[in-house]
């Protein structure tokens, strides 16, 4: 049954048929909603600057750049306006970084219609919606007392040792910069790579780019 509710809708996405798709859901859901279109950031902004938004359906990526770095803009500029990520990305990865920087929900592209519409209608009573994979993965640490953030699994030195792989040191310039032992390079970084759950230096760039908030 279609809510007769007078909501208005921002989708910004960088690609018109998918904003047409949404489009469509949306407006089988709500009788007189009324929705709003946009590409890239500028357009997004200038919308939300004349707007009120109930719910923005936001993709991660833009030609101009990461929704990621415009989350605090928009909660700064309509508090109220509840943000729905839309993305491609894995949300077992992706989800909570988003949620930390204020985004309401997150859903990913390969999503059913019935999915996108349970996300949506979600949004709309209760503020705030989650998969069950993301809210088993918060339960997860929560019970197991392990960090959402797997960067805080690594130990100060840790750390230190990852940046410097990162930058493209070598197990030698690791060891003459830290003033440690070879083995001992060789060993901190299978520990990282173990505690993290990774194996190779991409996925280590990765989960940084992802979690760590300082530039390294």
């Amino acid at each position: 049954m279609k809510s007769s509710n007078n909501y208005n809708f921002l989708i910004a996405d960088d690609h018109s048929v998918l904003r047409q798709g949404v489009s469509l859901i949306i407006k089988d859901l709500f009788l007189n909603a009324k929705i709003f279109q946009a590409g890239n950031f500028k357009d997004t902004f200038k919308i939300l600057r004349e707007t009120t938004i109930d719910l923005l359906i936001l993709d991660v990526n833009f030609p101009d750049g990461n929704s990621l770095n415009i989350l605090p803009e928009i909660k700064i500029l309509q508090p109220a306006t509840k943000v729905l990520m839309f993305s491609a990305y894995d949300e077992n990865i992706y989800a909570m970084r988003y949620l930390n920087a204020g985004a309401s929900g997150y859903l990913n592209k390969e999503s059913t219609e019935e999915e996108m519409k349970h996300a949506i209608n979600t949004m709309m009573l209760s503020g705030k919606f989650i998969t069950p994979s993301v809210k088993d993965r918060i339960l997860d640490s929560y019970i197991s007392k392990k960090p959402i953030n797997p960067l805080d699994l690594l130990s100060n030195r840790e750390i230190e040792v990852a940046r410097l792989l990162i930058k493209g040191y070598g197990n030698l310039e690791i060891l003459e910069l830290l003033k440690i032992k070879k083995t001992t390079v060789s060993t901190y970084k299978y520990r990282i790579f173990e505690k993290l759950q990774i194996d190779n230096l991409a996925s280590l760039i990765e989960l940084f780019n992802l979690y760590s908030e300082d530039k390294y």
